[in-house]
């Protein structure tokens, strides 16, 4: 009998105050406040407490291309079509400063996980840096032969990625400001590109209705899916790595379980292509965004396991993969990659006890040298007939060989029985730090739990508001 029971996701609210297309959104750290941009020129910050005011921020002259919270959530950065990036602090103050350095429409920004810079993706074919606190440009990275179409930090703020539509995925070493690998496998231009949270993989999503996740330490396709009837415009890891939500031209949403490599949910709730997906920073709630000028915002439910369940797959929901030193990252010039019809796990390292091995399974397994052979006499006619005096000697002989014998087994047999102890307490010193592990990982899961539980309780008391502005 199963334990675990898969709740589907479920539409939360409901914000309408755009008057044209969504394109971009974006929870706070605090998941109390949601941004979303629109081809109306307008940001608006959606404060999700009940009965809350929502913001609305003028100041871009053409369509917002993207947005997204600082860390602290004290400032949000817009990008646009009319060549700026904005830095607004979400209050009704709604004060911006202005960033102007590319040349052509801005297709993307996002903060660094220290808060420090901004990545921007432009059409002018070039990705740029920015730093916060002078609020100036930094540098570019320039090898695109096309649009630009999205760039992201990785989590360590060591790399980015980017892609656009030259059909390639480029991955960039912010150090010595290099492009250190491309991915092209692309039977169109490539959309989205991002990070999952260990910063091990990155996802990107293509015209030609693909997405894709690369292994960055071997610059393997590790999976690939073809689920949608359209373009992919948009994506989102959720915060465990175990899962993706996509949006498409055909109008949906799906929703992969990347543990298993299979998708789980197909979304409608959108007329039109579906432009903007967003998981917030708990992985609580995902909000999306489209051609329809809907902003709705959905309680994920999903990714919330019951106890016993939680145990029978711990071990393949532990400690996320090192992130990859830069050196890893080969080869450092073009190359194509094949799809793999297999999938394999992302993220999914198992956390398991070395093995005791058995030394000994019978008798003939100890190690005695090979001692107890028995070589016997024989010829045609031989006689065995002996004086006393020579018996009584061949019996002395073999007496005190046989004690030499067994005296060398015995140090033989100790030798190994030692060797084999030691072995088998190193071995239970192991599982002993394991089990600690376990036992403090376990705890930190129930404390985990109790806090679900206690929000699904209070949750089950709150009703479905939907906000008109």
């Amino acid at each position: 009998m199963s334990f675990f029971f898969q709740e589907d996701p479920t539409l939360e609210r409901h914000f309408k105050g755009h008057k044209d297309v969504v394109s971009c959104a974006d929870f706070s750290p605090n998941n109390k406040q949601l941004a979303t941009g629109s081809c109306d020129k307008n940001l608006m910050i959606w404060n999700l407490t009940p009965k809350a005011r929502a913001f609305r921020f003028v100041g871009h002259t053409d369509i917002i291309t993207g947005v997204h919270f600082s860390p602290s959530g004290s400032l949000v950065a817009s990008s646009s079509r009319d060549q700026t990036v904005r830095l607004w602090t979400p209050s009704i103050k709604g004060e911006s400063t202005v960033f102007k350095a590319h040349t052509a429409s801005v297709r993307s920004v996002q903060f660094s996980s220290d808060g420090q810079r901004l990545v921007t993706a432009s059409d002018d074919k070039s990705v740029k840096v920015w730093g916060v606190e002078r609020k100036k440009f930094l540098y570019s990275l320039s090898r695109h032969t096309n649009w630009v179409r999205c760039a992201r930090f990785s989590p360590d703020g060591r790399l980015v990625a980017s892609c656009g539509d030259d059909r390639t995925v480029r991955l960039w070493d912010t150090s010595s400001r290099q492009c250190i690998n491309i991915f092209t496998d692309y039977g169109g231009s490539a959309t989205f590109v991002d990070f999952n949270s260990s910063g091990t993989c990155i996802a990107s999503s293509g015209a030609d209705n693909t997405l894709k996740i690369w292994d960055i330490r071997t610059n393997k396709l590790i999976q690939h899916y073809r689920v949608h009837s359209a373009g992919v415009n948009c994506f989102s890891f959720h915060p465990s790595g175990n899962y993706l939500i996509s949006g498409s031209s055909d109008s949906t949403m799906k929703i992969f379980d990347l543990l298993e490599g299979r998708l789980i949910y197909t979304l409608h709730g959108h007329k039109g292509p579906v432009l903007a997906v967003a998981f917030s920073r708990d992985g609580g709630l995902f909000a999306s965004g489209g051609a329809d000028s809907q902003v709705l915002m959905w309680k994920t439910n999903f990714d919330s396991l019951n106890y016993r369940d939680l145990l029978s797959r711990h071990s393949r929901r532990v400690t996320p993969d090192p992130l990859p030193h830069l050196m890893d990252i080969y080869p450092r010039s073009p190359h194509r990659h094949n799809a793999q019809n297999g999938t394999v796990e992302v993220s999914a390292h198992s956390c398991t006890a070395t093995t005791i091995p058995m030394c000994f399974t019978n008798s003939t397994d100890f190690p005695l040298g090979g001692r107890y052979s028995v070589n016997p006499i024989s010829g045609p006619g031989r006689t065995h007939t002996r004086h006393r005096e020579e018996e009584d000697e061949d019996q002395e002989e073999r007496f005190a060989g046989g004690m030499t014998a067994s005296r060398e087994e015995r140090s033989g047999i100790q030798s190994s029985l030692t060797s084999t102890l030691e072995n088998i307490v190193q071995q239970l010193d192991i599982l002993t730090q394991t089990v600690a592990v376990l036992e403090e990982r376990l705890t930190l899961t129930e404390d985990k739990l109790r806090t679900c539980l206690d929000n699904q309780v209070l949750g089950g008391h709150a009703k479905s508001l939907f906000f008109s502005f």
